[in-house]
């Protein structure tokens, strides 16, 4: 083998060695294995096999088949407590004592593919917080940060990302007069804002998402708060929204029933269907392990309860732990059905090597 062939084995050789993994691939978080774009390498602790190669980022169905549809007829991965993040710092000098639900900042969550944020607002040392408290108070150590800061977060990803659409859901605790308006303005945000007035009643569709992007009104945000749809003009949740149970309850595998507050889920009249899959006290290792196993077939459990709609939301803790698709999966499943009906979007985009099964 002459000098030059020799040269161009090894250069092969080499290139071939440094290709990415696939999900389900062995890796290392150690060494300079790595796994492809939207990957990372994890280790699903319960099972103790060593780390995989898994999903760590959504597909997007705007890019991949069109945004031409009712913003109803897509699924958008969401994040339960999307501001209780994993060792964020106390902002108020007194160390926390409650839970988290995330691992990754709100920035990276959006830049993952979420697009649905569930916050819980909060009246606090004079202004707007997120805190993840009880009996409706924050306290210094329950308390994550102002929503400011994490409100600015999500204008500079609908900044950077003028094709892109996030909602907010508020499980909101603020009394104070136009307590979140203000917040909203001095963040940026309300120039993306979608009107109630342009919300759809009676179960009708929604603007379609191009329409929607074109006139940049691509921030939705629901609150909790029934006052508030009439004195700052933000929508109440169940006016427009049915939701399953959250906790323990709404992870009882066969099962899927409303909340509380919301209307029965095969309420046709609320034309957005949220699912929620979380237990009541997070937990990483079992997290992972739920949406891996659990998480579809909730998903086809609360179709059927829904009167035949596949849910719109579908909310997580830890949106990243998996054996391999995880919550990406799942949504990529709604989304399919929801498209084209197949249990998988990219058997959506024209041209796919995917099969379509229904």
């Amino acid at each position: 083998m002459g000098a030059a062939a020799a040269a161009l084995v090894l250069v092969m050789a080499g290139l071939l060695g440094a290709a990415a993994a696939s999900v389900g691939d062995e890796c290392s978080t150690t060494t300079s294995v790595g796994c492809g774009a939207g990957q990372w390498c994890f280790d699903c602790e319960p099972k103790l096999a060593g780390s995989h190669c898994v999903r760590s980022a959504a597909t997007n169905p705007f890019q991949l088949v069109n945004n031409s549809l009712p913003f109803n007829k897509y699924a958008y991965l969401t994040t339960h407590n999307s501001f209780a993040i994993v060792g964020e710092p106390s902002h108020t000098g007194i160390p926390r004592i409650t839970f988290d639900n995330q691992e990754d900042t709100v920035t990276d969550q959006l830049k993952n593919g979420v697009r649905a944020l569930m916050l819980d607002t909060y009246d606090f040392k004079g202004s707007v917080w997120l805190c993840h408290s009880s009996g409706g108070k924050c306290n210094d150590f329950t308390a994550f940060e102002p929503a400011l800061d994490t409100f600015k977060e999500i204008e500079a990803f609908l900044s950077a990302n003028p094709s892109e659409i996030v909602t907010l859901i508020l499980e909101d605790y603020v009394h104070a007069p136009n307590g979140l308006t203000n917040v909203f303005k001095a963040s940026g945000l309300q120039k993306y804002w979608f009107p109630v007035s342009n919300m759809p009643k009676d179960g009708q569709e929604w603007p379609l998402v191009s329409e929607m992007v074109t006139s940049n009104q691509r921030l939705l945000v629901f609150t909790s708060a029934r006052s508030k749809q009439v004195t700052e003009g933000i929508a109440y949740q169940w006016n427009f929204m049915v939701e399953n149970n959250y906790g323990d309850d709404g992870m009882d595998a066969g099962k899927c029933s409303n909340r509380a507050e919301s209307a029965p889920l095969n309420d046709k009249t609320k034309s957005l269907v949220l699912m929620n899959y979380f237990p009541s006290v997070p937990m990483k290792p079992t997290a992972c392990l739920q949406h891996s196993r659990g998480l579809t077939g909730m998903s086809n459990t609360c179709y059927g309860s829904a009167g035949n709609r596949w849910a719109n939301f579908i909310a997580v803790d830890y949106y990243k732990r998996s054996e391999g698709g995880g919550a990406f999966q799942a949504t990529d499943l709604l989304n399919g059905m929801l498209l084209c009906g197949c249990q998988d979007v990219k058997a959506c985009q024209q041209g796919s090597s995917v099969v379509c099964s229904a």
